[in-house]
């Protein structure tokens, strides 16, 4: 069962690791489908960073 804190986690990862893969997209020159991509692939990181940190949060 997933806790309460792996969620946010999780939530909170996902927010800042797209963030962070648009910017880089943008930053980078690529345009909107450049920025969209890295965005994506952003949110995956971020869900996995926030999941592993929520699991030790909630143990």
């Amino acid at each position: 069962m997933v806790g309460v804190m792996t969620k946010l986690c999780i939530f909170v990862g996902m927010l800042l690791g797209s963030y962070l893969g648009w910017y880089l997209g943008d930053a980078a020159g690529w345009g909107f489908w450049g920025a969209f991509l890295l965005s994506g692939v952003g949110s995956l990181a971020g869900v996995y960073v926030g999941w592993k940190y929520g699991q030790k949060l909630d143990h």
